[in-house]
């Protein structure tokens, strides 16, 4: 990485891989295509969400949007009836909060944002009835700081769904990781943990952690394939039905895989 690839920003590097020819599908894959609120509208009707909705809390209630990037999930959980308050640093109108004002008011939708860092919230105790992390807790200055806060801001009984979150199995592998990264090299904002890191993080802050999911146990981490599309060809494979391919074998095999910068999924509750 040289100096000035450094200096770039995530919008930068998020603007490159735009202008790409060859990267278009990792672009819609990550939901970076315009016009936004299209963008949005497929994260809202993915496989994704609707793993992450068997999830959600039945009651309806207020939820924090913990780096809410673009507002892809906010939009998703205000179409469903959150109460929403995004947070997000960036301040860019291409993958910050410029952009969730201007998704949300062509949506017609209300949402409160908060431009800060999630290792010190700007809100009460018990606040929050949910908390929704895409993408977020690789992402931490201080993993356990921002594992403490969160628990801190939702209320007892609450629920904290992190997902897609980078894991590897030794410290060695994140430099592989971040080799491999598409746009880590042009702003440097990537990271991966140990399985073990993030556990002991969100258990350590007060959370009862309920459900850990490997990269082949729920569409949340598959996305933008299924877990259906993984049976099939495991099945075309074998020559047998795809009915015939249980979801143990396919958390069996998720166990055993060991990439670096694999996704997991986490959920977590603060006891009452």
């Amino acid at each position: 990485m040289t100096s000035s690839q450094k200096k770039q920003t995530w919008e930068d590097a998020v603007q490159w891989l735009k202008a790409q020819p060859d990267q278009q599908g990792l672009v819609k894959d990550a939901f970076f295509d315009d016009p936004l609120i299209d963008a949005a509208q497929r994260y809202k009707d993915s496989t994704e969400w609707a793993a992450i909705r068997e999830l959600l809390p039945k009651q309806i209630g207020r939820v924090l949007d913990v780096g809410a990037g673009r507002g892809i999930a906010s939009y998703a959980l205000a179409n469903d009836g959150w109460e929403v308050t995004a947070l997000e640093p960036d301040t860019s109108s291409v993958v910050g909060s410029g952009a969730i004002r201007q998704l949300f008011e062509q949506s017609d939708m209300s949402v409160e944002i908060a431009e800060t860092w999630g290792e010190s919230l700007p809100f009460a105790d018990n606040s929050f009835d949910l908390l929704h992390c895409r993408q977020v807790l690789h992402h931490a200055r201080d993993l356990e700081q921002l594992c403490c806060e969160l628990a801190r801001v939702l209320k007892p009984g609450g629920l904290m769904i992190a997902t897609r979150e980078h894991v590897i199995s030794r410290l060695d592998d994140l430099e592989v990781f971040l080799e491999s990264h598409p746009l880590h090299k042009l702003y440097g904002g990537e990271h991966a943990y140990l399985l073990s890191r993030y556990k002991d993080a969100i258990k350590s802050a007060g959370f009862e952690l309920k459900k850990v999911f490997n990269p082949y146990e729920s569409d949340i981490n598959l996305y933008p394939i299924t877990m259906k599309d993984v049976k099939s060809s495991i099945a075309g494979k074998l020559h047998v039905s795809s009915l015939l391919i249980p979801d143990l074998l396919l958390s069996f095999y998720g166990n055993t895989i060991d990439t670096p910068g694999r996704l997991y999924s986490f959920v977590a509750r603060k006891p009452v």
